[in-house]
């Protein structure tokens, strides 16, 4: 196995797969997400994706720093990219893995309609208010595109989150 190191966060693993054949994947950071909730519109920020070169639409999310719970994680982004703090517990919704044939990352989400506003949202970040519909919207128009973002959302509003097997 050999591990190249990409960046702090980042490294490419090429593994031994057969014989003379070598299976490549990114080992990198966990993430969290937060869904953030006033009365029955959702607060989704849009800002500018490198990789795809154009705004996408998605919820609070960021890197899970080393010695930082997702939990932690959870309440900076809010903060950070939204300008709010959750006054109350952030209720969990589920971790999974992002893309687990390329990558090691996992995302956890978080849910939460007990907010406050106590600061301006990061440079570079817009703040937007929509209903569920209006995100619907966006996913059908590729403009909330983070497959992820759409999972986690889509786990909360279908009651998947309180099934039990």
């Amino acid at each position: 196995m050999k591990d190249i190191k990409l960046t702090n966060q980042i490294s490419l693993i090429n593994k031994k797969f057969k014989k003379k054949e070598f299976y490549h994947y990114l080992k990198t950071s966990n993430l969290s997400l937060v869904i953030p909730k006033i009365k029955n519109k959702y607060i989704v920020v849009s800002q500018k994706r490198i990789p795809i070169n154009k705004i996408n639409y998605e919820f609070p999310s960021g890197i899970v720093e080393k010695k930082e719970t997702t939990l932690q994680s959870a309440y900076k982004e809010l903060r950070e990219e939204t300008g709010y703090r959750s006054r109350s517990k952030l209720s969990k919704i589920i971790t999974f893995y992002t893309e687990p044939g390329r990558l090691t990352t996992k995302i956890t989400g978080y849910y939460t309609e007990d907010l406050i506003k106590i600061s301006k949202p990061e440079q570079g970040i817009r703040i937007h208010l929509f209903n569920q519909r209006d995100i619907f919207k966006l996913i059908l128009n590729q403009k909330f595109n983070n497959s992820s973002h759409i999972a986690m959302f889509f786990y909360l509003i279908t009651g998947l989150k309180n099934y039990k097997l």
